[in-house]
């Protein structure tokens, strides 16, 4: 395309100086008009062929030949307003293909994040195999300088992990023994050894690619509406060329006159063409998915993965925000902060009593609390001491142990054993337990809040949401201590997973016609919540898979202030398609009111139409800089 530009660009001009007249002028213009716009011609052609008749290239045919056959006419030999039309048309199609191949380039980087192999160890040597042969516990080798294949665990080794094609975050992330590595950070200094936890096919970085291959083909309203409009538009503008070309002499032929003869028709033929090229759509058609897939690119860059249009468009009219608390939060690492139990005891023997049953009892879960249990208990779970295991959602778990029956869970739980639990004054997640049928005491557990979590709110605020909830299972006392910390304007607690739903659909409810309500989680027990909000937005580096498929958004580094920024970027977005409609059809309202009397010519059409599209692509442009934002 630039070469076919340079070329016809330079023979133009150098035609200026040639003085030649006559049939070996029009030959010499038609060679030019022909290297910039036989595939425009060519397009024209097939679509009327198959009956696609009225688009852009239909257009461009339609004025440029009218514009030669005018000239040819005339005899004027003034056949360079036609090849400017195409010319400066082919100017503006290159622009738009550069930019779509910009937006493009920005989110296939991401491709690259997308490791080719995994190591193992075979007879001793370390040999490459493809991933999706690796099985799920198997142990993979990560050298310095190497992306990570596979989400795991590291089983051995330190070091520092380059995640930023990820999260967006450009510090690394130190790592060692038992942390929890994901798929396409890049491995900065020591070998480690990693134990799969999941298929490659099921890891983050296949997901990213998913979830942002499939975000192009989910339009927003603009779009369609863009599309549609457009399906209209250019019929009706052509039928409009083609009325001001015979309407006017005609009515001048039978009222006042005129000769029936092409000089009477001549103006107004002219003043039609001017009318089709200023009229083309170019603009609007192409800047405004390209708005939005820069801005879904340039989000990605930075973390947030949006996935589509439509979502990105949703999002820039939220104006409630809903939390989740253990995991979104909070970093859902729980920490024992007290132990009260049986006062014959002493607070040792205490200590350890409830935390060995605890501990046992709850080894069947993958709840946060559950772990911290585990881990703050220090010793191995003899599981074989365990059977008749029964979970009970929303309160807890009971089991037999040793042959002694144990419950462990909240004070639902032990209301619906009969029993009467102790209440509590410190603050935090209380976990009681009972044996044998009787209370033996309970253990508290404090939360650690993220450290970003406060600013994110505040951020929120000033991003334009005006309303912050949390919705959350724990303790009143301990939910309402951490909105309280946190700045959150309402909070509700002891709710089981049906129960947040329920109460989504009163926010939902309450929130009709001042903005959408979007809710943050990562549990499975978020799924529900996240497909019924407006939007979802699950935390992507340690959240659950079901979160993230059920969820719109998704943060790939945890961080809720991510959120802010995301509802910022898609603000952005959205304040530029506007500008983008706003600013072409202004543009070209005024300049075919003006064309039609006579005002604008040719050359000031061109501008109308490739100079607006211009315009619009290098504004679109700018959906992808967002690192600012």
């Amino acid at each position: 395309m630039l070469i076919r530009i340079i070329i016809a660009l330079v023979m133009a001009v150098g035609l200026l100086f040639i003085d030649v007249t006559g049939w070996v002028r029009l030959a010499l213009y038609l060679v030019v008009y022909l290297i910039i716009g036989y595939d425009i011609l060519r397009k024209a052609g097939l679509g009327i062929i198959h009956g696609r008749v009225f688009d852009e290239n239909f257009l461009m045919a339609v004025a440029t030949v009218g514009a030669f056959a005018l000239a040819i006419y005339e005899k004027s030999g003034d056949y360079m307003e036609a090849i400017a039309v195409m010319l400066f048309y082919q100017i503006g199609e290159f622009f738009q293909s550069y930019a779509v191949g910009k937006s493009r380039r920005n989110i296939a980087a991401l491709m690259d994040i997308r490791p080719d192999y995994a190591n193992i160890e075979r007879d001793g040597k370390i040999v490459k195999v493809d991933p999706d042969d690796v099985a799920v516990g198997q142990t993979i080798i990560i050298q310095p300088g190497e992306r990570i294949p596979i989400d795991g665990v590291i089983v051995s080794g330190e070091s520092s992990l380059n995640t930023s094609a990820l999260t967006g975050e450009s510090l690394p992330r130190e790592v060692g023994m038992g942390d929890d590595v994901i798929s396409g950070s890049i491995n900065m200094s020591g070998v480690l050894k990693v134990r799969t936890t999941k298929e490659f096919g099921d890891s983050t970085v296949s997901k990213i690619l998913e979830l942002v291959e499939d975000s192009a083909s989910r339009k927003s309203k603009s779009e369609n509406f863009i599309a549609k409009f457009a399906r209209v538009y250019t019929p009706a503008v052509c039928y409009g060329a083609l009325a001001l070309a015979l309407l006017p002499p005609l009515f001048l032929i039978l009222f006042y006159g005129a000769p029936l003869s092409f000089t009477t028709f001549e103006t107004w033929v002219y003043r039609a063409l001017v009318f089709l090229v200023i009229s083309c759509p170019c603009a609007l058609v192409v800047s405004i998915p390209l708005s939005f897939f820069a801005g879904i690119g340039g989000a990605s860059r930075e973390g947030v993965l949006v996935k589509g249009a439509n979502i990105l468009e949703t999002l820039s009219k939220v104006k409630t925000v809903v939390f989740d608390k253990t995991g979104t939060l909070t970093k859902g690492v729980f920490e024992v902060n007290a132990y009260h139990g049986d006062h014959d005891q002493d607070i040792s023997d205490r200590k350890t009593r409830l935390l060995e049953y605890a501990a046992i009892v709850e080894s069947s879960s993958s709840h946060p609390i559950a772990k911290s249990l585990q881990q703050a208990y220090g010793h191995p779970i003899d599981r074989s001491r365990m059977s008749d295991v029964n979970e009970i959602s929303g309160k807890g778990i009971t089991a037999v142990i040793d042959g002694m029956e144990v419950a462990a869970g909240n004070e639902k739980l032990m209301h619906e054993l009969g029993l009467t639990p102790c209440h509590c004054k410190t603050a935090g997640t209380i976990v009681h337990v009972a044996i044998d049928g009787k209370y033996a005491g309970h253990i508290v557990l404090g939360d650690v809040v993220k450290p970003t979590s406060a600013h994110a709110i505040s951020d929120l605020r000033k991003s334009g949401v005006t309303q912050t909830v949390m919705l959350t299972g724990d303790a009143r006392s301990v939910a309402d201590q951490t909105a309280a910390d946190l700045g959150i304007d309402k909070v509700y607690s002891e709710l089981l997973p049906a129960d947040k739903v329920s109460q989504l659909e009163r926010i939902l409810a309450g929130s009709k016609g001042e903005g959408k309500v979007a809710f943050v989680g990562d549990g499975i027990n978020d799924a529900p919540v996240l497909s019924r909000a407006d939007i979802g937005i699950a935390m992507g580096a340690m959240g659950s898979d079901a979160a993230i498929e059920a969820a719109d958004v998704v943060l790939m580094d945890d961080n809720p202030l991510k959120i802010g920024k995301a509802i910022r970027i898609s603000r952005k977005c959205l304040k530029i398609v506007w500008e983008n409609i706003i600013m072409a059809l202004g543009i070209k309202g005024v300049c075919l009111i003006l064309g039609i009397f006579g005002i604008v010519n040719m050359w000031l059409a061109i501008f109308a139409d490739v100079g607006v599209m211009i315009l619009a692509v290098l504004n679109a442009i700018r959906a992808m800089y967002v690192r600012k934002i």
